[in-house]
């Protein structure tokens, strides 16, 4: 089997799965699954390569991923790269059989999602049902990489998910690029709420997550969903940015900072109890200071307890590359400031938690996360279990729990 490295985000983690079963007939082969998301992400990638060429300098090395299809010519340079495949190819096995060096255009249909078996410790499987996005905020390179939105049918989906509850699989994670827009691109343009019902009413699956949405496209429909379908976890990630009117202004997003505090309530309404964590962007080009303190009272004013900060990084192309930028020790600053206004929300979140009973997914090292994905401390039990604890302590950094009867 091939040996593969993957940068970048969850739906490369799921694409590298299937590269794995791709390449099990070459075991000399190095693949590194790139990522263009950040300017850091593309660094490590070309560093990790320079570093394998060396180690293994009679390997040949296979580069595919979001960085590659933007820029094959780059990459394709690089010493020990022997071919380079787009992102349309490196999910087909016949590409796995040529030695040809070339990037295919994207393809217009959705590629089959990708069914996993093995993927963060057996706790639960990734199941990615939408490609690409049709959006044009200024910070993203990613509809370069990936193209146009496309979704992959209700059915098919279903299909997957109950093949990997047989396999034994407890929880799944639905992913995609832009997950919310699910089915704009399929005849009658449903929805994801749609997808959402569809999953839970012809499988088995206990439990259903849903990856990072947009705030503008969740409807009636799927507060519908959330607030009547048990099954689906009360945790929902939501692709915010920024707590700033002007700063989302700029960054071309399609919600306010109003929209978002709405949405956020309408989801607390629907799910008493639910987790709410968020992306956010630090040091966007033109961002001051009070803009920077307009997302921290945001932060404060939704009680968010769970983030994922990035520092902004400018990626040539885009609009917001040309804007002024913000010094990058700054944007670190802001980022590590936007981190730690979370932690009291997460403290007092899981505060709360403190003597209920809760249904866990077991992970390796001990670890756990509730329905809410609040994460717990020291259980004992086999990955992918589901076990019924007794949240007993807790902090800004997670819980304690004992099994419950």
């Amino acid at each position: 089997m091939a040996q593969v490295v993957t940068f970048g985000c969850r739906l490369n983690t799921v694409e590298s799965e299937a590269i794995r079963a791709h390449t099990a007939h070459l075991p000399e082969t190095i693949v590194v699954n790139t990522c263009a998301v950040t300017a850091t992400a593309e660094r490590d990638a070309r560093h990790a390569i320079a570093r394998l060429h060396r180690e293994h300098p009679h390997a040949p090395i296979v580069a595919t991923g979001c960085a590659v299809q933007i820029d094959p010519a780059r990459w394709a340079a690089l010493p020990g790269v022997t071919r380079v495949l787009g992102q349309s190819e490196k999910l087909d096995p016949n590409h796995w059989h040529t030695a040809a060096s070339h990037v295919a255009p994207i393809a217009a249909s959705p590629h089959r999602p990708v069914l996993l078996q093995g993927l963060h410790d057996r706790a639960r499987a990734y199941l990615d049902v939408q490609q690409g996005c049709d959006h044009a905020c200024t910070f993203c390179i990613i509809p370069q990489g990936r193209g146009p939105s496309r979704s992959v049918p209700g059915d098919e989906a279903a299909a997957h998910v109950q093949a990997m509850v047989d396999a034994g699989q407890n929880e799944v994670v639905l992913t995609g690029v832009d997950l919310a827009s699910w089915g704009q691109d399929l005849s009658g343009r449903p929805t994801l709420a749609t997808l959402v019902r569809h999953i839970l009413h012809h499988t088995s699956l206990p439990r259903l997550r849903l990856s990072s949405l947009d705030p503008a496209a969740l409807d009636d429909a799927f507060w519908d969903v959330l607030a009547n379908e048990p099954r689906l976890m009360p945790h929902l990630h939501l692709s915010l940015q920024a707590g700033s009117d002007l700063v989302l202004k700029r960054m071309r997003r399609r919600h306010s900072r109003g929209t978002a505090l709405r949405a956020i309530a309408r989801a607390r309404q629907a799910r008493p109890g639910l987790a709410i964590a968020a992306d956010l962007i630090a040091g966007f080009p033109t961002e001051t200071d009070a803009h920077h303190a307009e997302t921290l009272a945001f932060i404060d004013e939704a009680a968010i307890p769970y983030l994922h900060v990035f520092p902004y990084s400018p990626r040539p192309g885009t609009p917001a590359a040309r804007m002024p930028q913000v010094p990058l020790p700054e944007r670190r600053t802001r980022a590590a400031r936007l981190r730690a206004a979370a932690v009291p929300h997460a403290a007092a979140f899981h505060a709360a938690l403190v003597g209920r009973c809760r249904t866990v997914v077991a992970e390796r090292g001990g670890r756990g996360h509730t329905e809410e994905f609040a994460p717990i401390r020291n259980l004992i039990a086999e990955p992918g279990t589901l076990l019924r604890v007794r949240i007993t302590a807790a902090d800004g950094t997670g819980l304690e729990a004992h099994p419950w009867p």
